[in-house]
């Protein structure tokens, strides 16, 4: 089989690159993409049939199998959220998600299912249907109990409580520091069961994509084990231009919260511990990156989360007057 000359590294994903450090990206890694491009294409047998894509981090390239099937080959990193990826994949083995045709462990190099990028979920022009098929989709992936070896829920939990007290006189607003203290008060109430079933972890619209086989499926998981609840905060801010255009935000928040719990039928207060948790996680990431407020669409979320109740009583009190 005839192999093309070197691929074109994105500009946008080399340029992303100067923020990486090695060995976990870089330019370094960039600089090396199209030699390792060549050594997979000749190793599997591909050729390229597209232009290159590529996410925040990683290279995809769209290649046809010697036998004539299309697929993707990607390139990424191998770090802490890449590693478990291939794994993960192996345990849904395409129920729910891309199917896995080859890995190397060294480089990371997958060979995946062909999938339509050009469509991801995000382009379904009914809100609420896109929320509904995301939660089937979730609910599927999260069926399946988790590797060994995985990332634990519980762990990652633990150290985001051990660093509340470093963050919270970095932000500005008392309104934000008492914010992050009940974020953090509400997922130490859920931390003693962490869960042990597959998290996909990054189940946002533009992480499924139509398919072939079936309607939709998942990509790029960041797999770790635990409780489905922490799935569910992309999910709420996905299209965040539609709770913003909505005359009641925290219940079009609400309503897509309560679906998705519904659907994989979620203890609901414990659904709301962890995605309170995974606010809390966004906000210790952001203040590392020198924030010193919690993002408008974080904190809005967080805030409908934190007033339901109330709120449900009010609304109770109205229907029996």
């Amino acid at each position: 089989m005839s192999v093309p000359g070197p691929i074109d590294v994105p500009a946008a994903l080399v340029e992303a690159h100067r923020g990486y450090r090695e060995p976990e990206g870089g330019p370094a890694w960039v600089s090396a993409l199209p030699a390792l491009a060549d050594r997979f294409l000749r190793r599997w047998q591909l050729r390229v049939c597209g232009a290159a894509r590529h996410g925040a981090v990683s290279l995809v390239l769209p290649v046809t199998r010697v036998d004539g099937t299309p697929a993707a080959l990607k390139f990424q990193p191998v770090n802490d959220e890449s590693v478990g990826e291939p794994d993960a994949l192996r345990m849904w083995n395409g129920d729910g998600a891309v199917r896995l045709l080859e890995h190397d462990p060294a480089t990371g190099t997958l060979l995946l299912e062909w999938l339509d990028a050009t469509r991801p979920l995000s382009v379904l022009p009914d809100e609420m249907v896109a929320v509904r098929t995301l939660a089937e989709l979730m609910a599927r992936l999260v069926a399946v109990p988790a590797p060994p070896d995985l990332r634990r829920l519980g762990d990652i939990a633990a150290a985001m409580l051990a660093e509340v007290p470093r963050a919270l006189p970095l932000l500005r607003s008392p309104d934000d520091r008492r914010r992050l203290r009940t974020c953090a008060s509400a997922m130490a109430e859920v931390i003693t069961e962490p869960g042990e079933q597959l998290l996909h972890w990054d189940l946002h619209y533009d992480n499924i994509l139509a398919a072939e086989r079936e309607p939709w499926l998942a990509i790029d998981p960041k797999p770790l084990a635990g409780d489905p609840g922490f799935e569910l905060l992309p999910a709420l801010g996905n299209r965040w231009e539609d709770i913003e255009a909505s005359s009641d935000a925290d219940r079009a928040i609400l309503r897509r919260f309560d679906l998705m719990v519904d659907t994989l039928a979620l203890d609901r207060q414990r659904a709301v511990g962890w995605t309170l948790g995974r606010v809390l996680q966004n906000i210790l990431w952001d203040v590392q990156g020198d924030a010193t407020a919690f993002d408008s669409a974080q904190a809005r979320i967080a805030d409908a989360l934190l007033r339901r109740p109330r709120r449900r009583a009010a609304e109770a009190g109205s229907g029996a007057s």
